[in-house]
Parts: C-alpha cells; structure tokens; sequence
C-alpha cells in the first residue's frame, strides 16, 4: 500500500496501520513544500513526524517532536539572540544534523531519509515526494511569506489570499515515488491538509496521471465540518473551495472510494465512519475499518 502524508493527520492514521500492515507492505510518501533551513539545518517537518510515528517516538501532544525530547540547545540560542523561528528539540535537532551533513555531501534528500529510517530501525519505506526544493508560499496582507513564518511566528492569524508553491514548476517525483506509483494498485490520501500537505504531492508532473489507472482512497480530515488541527479552512477559502468535505473532494479530484466522518454533512458517494483518532487504540479501530474497506473496494 502507498500512503501520501502530510505531518499531522495522516500520521494518527499511520500509527493504527503500522501495527496491522507488514513493514515491507507499507509505503509513505510525504509532503516536502513545507522544508526549510534553520540555524544552519536543514529541517523536513512532515517528513520527521512520519519517521517518528513509525520509530515510536512522535511526541503524541503535539505531532511533531520527539516525545520528551528537551530544548537546551533552542533555549541557549535564544538567549544568545539568535531568532530561531520553530521550537527544535536536542534530539530532534540531532536528526537534522545528519540529515544536513548528508545533503552537504551531495546525497539527495531520498536516500537521507532512507539513512535516518535505517538508523532509528523504521522498517516502512518513507519517501520524499521529490528531491528538489518546494516551497509553500502564503499570500497575506502582512506580506508573502513561507508557510511556516505563517503558522509558526504568526500563529496562522493573517488574511490568507493565495497559497503557492515556489519551485514547483521544475521539481519532479524521486525516483521511488514513481517507483511506487507503478507498483502499487491502491493509493492512499490521508487525513492531512488537502491544500499544503496533499495538494504538492498531486502537483508534481505524472503524479495525477499516474493515479488514473489506480484504485485511489481518500480519508477527509475533516471531523463533521472542521478540520482537526491546522490552517486548512483558511487555505481552502483562498483556493476558492468551501472548507468542508465537498471542498475536499474538490481538491483531490480523481477518488475512488472517498472516506467521510459519520457526522459530515457531504452529500456524495462515499463511505462513513468515526474518524477521529485521539488516542493509539481509535487510530487502530479507524486503520481496520479502513482496511476492510480497501479490501472489499479492490474485490467489490
């Protein structure tokens, strides 16, 4: 199975299907728009929260981190005035230090991100959606500015008038996400923002086309006519989509089986269940009935 994530929805997913798909069955392609370099470090965040999830080690209050990871070195530097705009723990921050060493190198960003699985013991194959840069660019009154300038040291707060993804143009898929997409018959969409996270991985060149002879599944993040966490009521608005189930569908195109919370109000085809998963033992109850859905999909 192929799985394409962003940092915080899909991983909650993740955490349940890992525990009943073999290792060597499970594939994640992940959202790289939102990367960046801090203090010297090249930082993947959706991409770590994924690696982690499957590591047993995602700080499950927040979705992103290391679970009890400290923040000494963050601290000092920022008594030191240096303005370090996201949060980065001393474990965490030890992770993207090998990954930039590897990239100063000449390694591309796949084969780092297969190095870090290999060395936290993550059996599941974590790709990035692409080896060349991508950048998610909001528009706001307050000026144009990354995507974590926006939700990190705004808070999410300002207008949003367009999203855009700088060096999309000329990115391509790495090679084992193409790989992947010729391999697998059934394509997962996860729960994840539909706009920043998943909307990326779609815009890559082939990627949709590719999607056309698969048996596509999407999982909405929204839980009744909201989204779980994050910006992407605002982020939809500005795309010109309601920020609901119908705006989703909208976004994702090409579905085969659309998987909806039993309290949305969309009005299309598609399958309902609980899909809030607060806790490990809902984000296992979600992936089976997930599962059995898939499977009388590809049988049905």
């Amino acid at each position: 199975m192929l799985v394409l994530s962003g940092g915080t929805g899909t991983p909650k997913l993740l955490r349940g299907l890992k525990e009943l798909v073999k290792p060597s069955d499970l594939s994640v392609v992940v959202n790289t728009a939102e990367d960046l370099w801090i203090s010297g470090n090249y930082i993947s965040p959706d991409i770590d929260s994924v690696v982690y999830t499957m590591a047993d080690l995602i700080d499950e209050k927040r979705w992103w981190g290391i679970r009890g990871d400290r923040s000494h070195t963050h601290d000092f530097l920022i008594m030191l005035g240096m303005d370090e705009k996201l949060l980065v723990g001393d474990q965490d921050r030890a992770v993207h230090i090998f990954r930039s060493n590897l990239l100063r190198k000449g390694v591309k960003l796949s084969l780092a991100t297969e190095a870090i699985c290999h060395a936290l013991d993550v059996k599941q194959r974590v790709i990035p959606m692409t080896d060349d840069i991508v950048s998610t660019v909001i528009s706001t009154p307050e000026g144009v500015m990354h995507f974590q300038d926006f939700w990190v040291s705004l808070r999410g707060r300002p207008a949003v008038r367009s999203v855009m993804f700088a060096g999309l143009d000329s990115a391509i898929p790495c090679q084992s996400f193409l790989d992947l997409l010729e391999k697998e018959d059934t394509v997962l969409i996860g729960p994840s923002n539909p706009v920043t996270s998943i909307g990326p991985i779609l815009a890559l060149p082939g990627v949709r086309d590719r999607l056309r002879d698969k048996n596509v599944v999407a999982v909405s993040p929204f839980i009744g006519n909201a989204p779980v966490s994050g910006p992407a009521a605002k982020f939809m608005a500005a795309c010109h989509v309601p920020a609901d189930d119908n705006g989703v569908r909208k976004l994702l195109g090409k579905v085969d089986l659309f998987v909806v919370d039993r309290r949305s109000r969309y009005k299309g085809e598609c399958r309902r269940m609980s899909t809030l998963m607060r806790t490990k033992r809902e984000s296992r109850k979600v992936a089976e009935k997930l599962m059995a859905l898939i499977e009388e999909s590809n049988t049905g």
